[in-house]
C-alpha cells in the first residue's frame, strides 16, 4: 500500500491502549467470522464506540483489516518464532517452531485459529492489499522454516542433499491438514496425526548414520532377482567342477 500522505497528530498513550484494545477485538472476531467480517460498523457496534472515533484509528475498513493481522503477526513472532530461536540450531529448533505453531494454532487467545490460516481460505481468490499482506506474512513462515531446515542441514542433522524449501511445503502442508481435521473435521486424532506426519517427514529428511548408510549400500538378498542370487542346480560344468576341485 501507498503510504499516506495525511498528517496525523501524535499518538497518545490512552490512544495506544485504546487501539490495541480494538485490534485486540478485531483479531478475536477475525478468528470467529472471517476476516470480511470485520469492518468499522461491526466493532462499532461491539465495543460501543462511535464509527467517527474508529475512523479516525483506521481511515478504512482495510487498514483496520491490515493492521489488525499485522498484530497477529507480532503476536504470533512473540508467541512461535523467538522462543523457538532460543532452542538449539538444527532439527531441535524444527521442532520447536512446529510444536509452538501447533499450540499457537490452538490458543485460547484465538477462538478460531490462526488468524492467517483462516484468512488463507477466506481471501485466496479476492485480490487486494489484505490477501496481499496474508500471503506476504505466509512466505515469511514458510521461509522461516526452510531457513531452520538449512541451518539443520549445515549442523549434520539433515543430508546434504535435502530440498529445504520442498522441506517447508511439506511442513505448511501438515500445518494446514491439522487445521482441516481439528477444526472443520473435528477429529479427536488431529494432533496426533500432524505428529506422526511431522516426525516421517524429520525422519525422511535425516542424514544418515554410519549403520543406515552400510545397510543402504548393502544388497538385500531378500528381494533379488533370481538372475542376482546364483542357483547352483543350474552351474556351467565347469563351475561345477571348480566347486569339486576346492572340496
Amino acid at each position: 500500500m501507498a503510504p499516506s500522505t495525511e498528517t496525523r497528530a501524535p499518538r497518545t498513550a490512552k490512544g495506544e491502549r485504546t487501539r490495541d484494545a480494538i485490534l485486540g477485538h478485531a483479531l478475536a472476531l477475525a478468528t470467529r467470522i472471517g476476516v470480511e467480517g470485520v469492518t468499522i460498523g461491526r466493532l462499532a457496534d461491539d465495543l460501543k464506540l462511535s464509527k467517527s472515533g474508529l475512523f479516525a484509528h483506521f481511515r478504512s475498513k482495510e487498514a483496520l483489516q491490515i493492521e489488525m493481522l499485522r498484530m497477529a503477526g507480532a503476536r504470533m513472532i512473540e508467541s512461535v518464532v523467538k522462543p523457538a530461536l532460543a532452542a538449539p540450531r538444527g532439527e531441535p529448533r524444527l521442532r520447536a517452531l512446529f510444536e509452538r505453531w501447533l499450540a499457537w494454532e490452538q490458543s485460547p487467545s484465538l477462538p478460531g485459529g490462526c488468524p492467517f490460516m483462516a484468512a488463507s481460505f477466506e481471501l485466496d481468490d479476492r485480490p487486494g492489499p489484505v490477501r496481499d499482506f496474508v500471503v506476504q506474512n505466509l512466505r515469511d513462515w514458510i521461509d522461516t522454516i526452510a531457513g531452520a531446515a538449512r541451518i539443520a542441514v549445515q549442523e549434520g542433522h539433515f543430508r546434504a542433499d535435502l530440498d529445504c524449501e520442498q522441506f517447508a511445503q511439506d511442513c505448511q502442508g501438515i500445518g494446514l491438514g491439522f487445521v482441516h481435521a481439528s477444526r472443520l473435521m473435528r477429529d479427536p486424532q488431529a494432533r496426533a496425526r500432524a505428529d506422526r506426519a511431522f516426525e516421517a517427514l524429520v525422519s525422511a529428511a535425516r542424514a544418515a548414520t554410519g549403520g543406515d548408510a552400510s545397510r543402504a549400500t548393502a544388497p538385500d538378498r531378500r528381494h533379488a532377482s533370481p538372475a542376482a542370487v546364483p542357483d547352483r542346480r543350474h552351474a556351467s560344468p565347469a563351475a561345477a567342477a571348480a566347486r569339486g576341485r576346492r572340496r
